[in-house]
């Protein structure tokens, strides 16, 4: 029989929370990403995985922790065909990313040698992907099977700090979210956080991804992300969605920043124009200056000065422009005009 210890809570010296991702993904902590199969869970997780290994900006997160390593176990995906390519497309620092090794035992989450790993690696970041993978045999439906599991991932995440991140599929079954999850409730209720993921947009390439369950604060903003066969994955902002619309597969109205895109693109479709005509059509559509500005950087447009007034174009478009105009003058193609990249930054 175990001794009796109390532990009274005067003697405890009160924390505050510690972020991978505020308000997302805390550390020390277990959160959950899930949604349909297809959906885009995989890609997100490379994605914030990617940002941890270089300190990369995640959206709405204004404060970039040191560059830390990332323990990504998959059970769906090759590592040289799929998940090495994805981490490199995104960006990642991949002398960062590490494997537990399965080739004599499979992982399961009461492995040892999680903590084991997180340890010798000194990761932030621990993603299992998907969770029935590493249930060991466990019934996921049982909670008498689960609750063992998780309570030994806790005290992991407690121990060390690290954020473990499950990846999940949902269940057929309609009904509030937190039974949306395929397994047991325990497996929610162990979670400190859940980010729901689905596809809602008349865009059949934009997901939406709305934080659903947050125990340690407010709930963050709803965010959109694009899964472009060419461009990859690219984080697309806010996105005004609720759960229980996008569980119910409702199409939502063309949230503000991909509408300002679709302004900027099809307004510069044939070359540069006046920024004050872009700027009053987003004004009439109803789209916010931040807005636009946001979805101005995003595609990449710059600002010329011809003969006192500013223009908007894409850079490429723009700079054959300037070299035909002064070649014309017979100036040796000389780019003369200044050109406002993004962030700032001029280029002549």
């Amino acid at each position: 029989m175990a001794e009796l210890k109390i532990v009274t809570m005067s003697k405890l010296k009160s924390e505050n929370v510690s972020w991978l991702w505020e308000p997302y993904i805390p550390c020390g902590k277990i959160s959950i990403i899930q949604g349909d199969p297809g959906e885009g869970k995989t890609t997100m997780a490379l994605a914030i995985a990617a940002a941890v290994t270089t300190s990369a900006p995640l959206p709405g997160n204004g404060v970039h922790n040191a560059p830390a390593s990332v323990i990504f176990q998959t059970a769906e995906d090759g590592l040289a065909d799929t998940i090495k390519p994805r981490l490199e497309q995104l960006g990642a620092d991949c002398g960062r990313v590490h494997i537990i090794d399965e080739g004599e035992q499979a992982l399961s989450l009461s492995d040892e040698r999680i903590e084991q790993a997180i340890v010798k690696t000194g990761a932030k970041l621990f993603i299992f992907d998907p969770l029935q993978a590493y249930l060991g045999g466990a019934d996921m439906r049982s909670a008498g099977g689960i609750r063992p599991l998780m309570k030994h991932l806790v005290s992991i995440a407690g121990r060390t700090g690290c954020a473990i991140v499950i990846i999940g599929h949902l269940n057929k079954k309609g009904g509030k979210a937190q039974y949306r999850g395929l397994g047991s409730i325990d497996i929610y209720a162990a979670a400190r956080s859940v980010l729901t993921i689905g596809r809602v947009s008349a865009d059949e390439n934009i997901r939406a991804v709305v934080h659903n369950k947050s125990n340690l604060a407010p709930p963050g903003a709803s965010l959109s992300f694009s899964l472009d066969p060419v461009c990859g994955f690219t984080w697309q902002g806010e996105y005004d969605i609720s759960i229980d619309e996008l569980l119910g597969g409702k199409r939502q109205p063309e949230n503000q920043f991909a509408k300002a895109r679709r302004l900027i693109e099809n307004a510069l479709r044939h070359g540069a124009i006046p920024a004050v005509e872009i700027m009053c059509m987003a004004e009439e559509q109803g789209i916010s200056q931040k807005t636009l500005q946001r979805a101005k950087a995003s595609l990449g447009v710059i600002s010329l000065k011809r003969h006192g007034q500013w223009f908007w174009d894409i850079l490429i478009d723009a700079i054959y422009s300037e070299c035909r105009e002064d070649s014309q003058d017979g100036q040796d193609g000389r780019v003369t005009a200044l050109a406002i990249l993004p962030g700032g930054k001029e280029a002549v």
